[in-house]
């Protein structure tokens, strides 16, 4: 078999074909490239492997944590889908000749790499057949080792046998919604739609699978023991990874992740009998804004290591076309540009606050993200001589971003006081106000409103701009992740209690904290008729944040107030028909535009629920502090001897 070739892996002999078609759009100016999937029978969908070297040498890697070493094999077939303990710690020192002072990698290097195999990137490329080659040989090395391994016989399973038979009336509600909501492709489920309301005559895209919507979904079947949907799907988005995106003759980088996909049923070659199935996916291009989803490639990373955590089944990660998926994801985000701040530059509308609320440049939410999948990409790469770079370079970026963001965007009282008296128009490198900041922007609110014993992250830190809002989200996700210390993610918790009316109201919880107002509403949002004050994305409520306030709570210990959120929600969720989101500052009344029968607001609810009931898998899913970023000093001034490196003054004060 020649190098580059593609192997379908598949239980039964109907094949699924990409195809290339190329669409205009309503806009003259806009031209976009479509690839479908297309589904004739029932094929299961397992992703498909590119063969690149059949000789790859085996290599070892000793974890600490497992006591013993582990041999591993990337040729053809060889203990791709092992089940194996995680890589938690990396090779010592291999970022000391990685580019010295860079975080980024080289997209020069490894021309020839599996990725510029398996990735398309020709406008007229040839449709790309999957099939399964069905043998006897093949079937005897795939039991021995492991493609295929599922560690439950019934994890396609979406019975309601899996469901614990003790529920409340709206948790058995809840969970007959999440499963009508499922989509399926090709006769296998891979996905849940945004949302599933009957009588809603312009459902716009929430007829589609979301990479973002689907994560509550996707725990709340693998904290049910349902992992065949997860799999499916992770593997469904990775097909799609490779496809051309194209607006107005203009592609993104390779790696992005689509926004979402829809399943369609099309007549086959004209035909009015015959119908098949096809996929399509949207990487913005159809979006209200036209703007790339950043984070759906960082929820995908994160979605892999949680089915991994749940199921005990590593062999997805391990295998061939998700490693690549990996590394193709981080080479788009760590690509070297002309930012200097070691945060991810992301335009507006680029995460689940998808239109215009002057979150552009680095905003909170995508940098946590960020943070969470470079340390799910540092426990799941397979290193070796390809990807020490690539995983030096991760390492690298943990060790700035944790010091940058725990620096510069906390905030509390103590260091409000410090920006109330900031110097400005300083130059040298040993500037105190280094973002010359204005000590005038410290807004009215903030002042009577910071409680003494809270503080949190704010919402974007840009040169002379400090956004005070509370993202809700990207707080969360700190303490998920570890980004922010011990003393600061108690401090975000002690803030929203003290704030209880004001964050979660009378429906948990706040999108942001306060919505924008006056004149700044018409400025920064541009008159946004959907993000009117205390509505939509400008301070609504939404219920989906529930199960990361919950995972939060759980980590720090503070269970009681994500209970006390769970029995407010469980109240009103389900009388009013999971709603999208809640209006009005306290959350009283269902958003105007809100979608009824939400998914990932009744999964949330699941899978908060879930969570508090079995705390002991709550905790596979966040992070503890990893004190080795810590001391993994990535700017090298320390060697010039020019100056002195702030990170070590500093490092007493963070880690308090």
């Amino acid at each position: 078999m020649t190098s580059g070739s593609c192997i379908g892996i598949s239980t039964m002999k109907p094949c699924c074909r990409i195809l290339t078609k190329l669409s205009r759009s309503t806009y003259s100016s806009s031209i976009h490239s479509h690839r479908y999937y297309r589904c004739k029978n029932n094929t299961k969908i397992v992703g498909y492997i590119h063969v690149t070297d059949l000789n790859r040498r085996d290599f070892s890697i000793s974890d600490s944590n497992w006591g013993h070493s582990r041999d591993f094999s990337t040729s053809f077939f060889v203990k791709i889908g092992s089940v194996r303990p995680r890589v938690v710690s990396l090779i010592p020192n291999v970022a000391s000749n990685f580019r010295n002072e860079s975080t980024s990698v080289d997209s020069n290097v490894n021309d020839k790499s599996f990725e510029n195999i398996f990735i398309q990137t020709s406008l007229n490329a040839k449709p790309l057949l999957c099939e399964e080659i069905e043998t006897d040989d093949r079937r005897k090395l795939e039991k021995e080792d492991g493609l295929n391994v599922n560690l439950d016989n019934n994890l396609n399973d979406l019975s309601e046998d899996k469901v614990e038979r003790e529920l409340s009336e709206i948790e058995k509600e809840a969970w007959e919604l999440l499963r009508s909501s499922v989509v399926t492709y090709c006769g296998n489920p891979v996905g849940t739609v945004a949302a599933n309301d009957s009588a809603d005559n312009q459902p716009l895209n929430y007829d589609q699978v979301f990479i973002r919507d689907f994560v509550p979904s996707a725990l709340a079947f693998l904290l049910n023991g349902e992992g065949e949907i997860v799999k499916n799907f992770l593997l469904h988005t990775l097909q799609l990874q490779s496809w051309e995106k194209t607006v107005d003759c203009y592609s993104p980088g390779q790696g992005l992740m689509p926004a979402s996909f829809k399943v369609r049923t099309v007549a086959l070659d004209g035909s009015n009998e015959a119908f098949e199935e096809v996929s399509d996916p949207d990487f913005g291009e159809s979006a209200i804004g036209r703007v790339a989803p950043v984070d759906s490639g960082l929820w995908w990373i994160i979605l892999l290591r949680a089915y991994g955590k749940l199921t005990g089944d590593y062999s997805l990660q391990d295998r061939v076309d998700v490693q690549t998926g990996i590394r193709l994801i981080l080479k788009l985000c760590l690509t070297d540009g002309f930012d200097m701040f070691p945060s991810l530059l992301v335009t507006d509308g680029s995460c689940m606050i998808d239109r215009r609320m002057g979150i552009h440049g680095h905003p909170l939410e995508i940098q946590a993200l960020f943070y969470s999948a470079l340390r799910c990409s540092r426990e799941m790469l397979i290193v070796n001589d390809t990807t020490s770079n690539l995983v030096a370079a991760v390492s690298n970026r943990l060790s700035a971003l944790s010091f940058h963001m725990r620096e510069y965007y906390w905030v509390n009282m103590k260091k409000i006081n410090e920006i109330y008296r900031y110097k400005t128009e300083e130059y040298s490198t040993d500037a105190v106000n280094k973002f010359n900041i204005y000590p005038e922007q410290i807004p009215s609110w903030l002042v009577d409103w910071i409680s003494e014993e809270g503080g949190y992250f704010i919402g974007n830190l840009q040169p002379a701009h400090m956004d005070f809002r509370f993202f809700t989200l990207g707080n969360l996700w700190a303490i998920v992740s570890s980004l922010g210390t011990t003393r600061q993610n108690e401090g975000i918790l002690n803030l929203i209690e003290a704030k209880w009316d004001d964050i979660i109201g009378q429906m948990p919880l706040k999108i942001c904290y306060p919505a924008l107002e006056g004149e700044d509403w018409r400025i920064i949002t541009g008159c946004d008729p959907k993000n009117t004050p205390w509505s939509y994305h400008n301070g609504g409520s939404w219920p989906t944040l529930l199960w990361q306030f919950t995972l939060a709570c759980i980590k720090m210990g503070r269970s009681d107030l994500a209970q006390k959120a769970v029995d407010l929600a469980e109240k009103r969720l389900g009388v009013d028909q999971w709603p999208e989101y809640y209006d009005t500052r306290n959350g009283k009344f269902i958003g105007k535009q809100s979608r009824l029968m939400q998914t990932w607001t009744i999964a949330g609810f699941v899978t908060s629920k879930m969570l508090l009931k079995n705390p002991e898998k709550a905790s596979l899913l966040f992070w503890e502090e990893d004190f080795e970023i810590l001391q993994n000093c990535v700017c090298m001034l320390n060697k010039t001897g020019k100056r002195k490196c702030s990170r070590f003054a500093a490092r007493s004060k963070i880690l308090v």
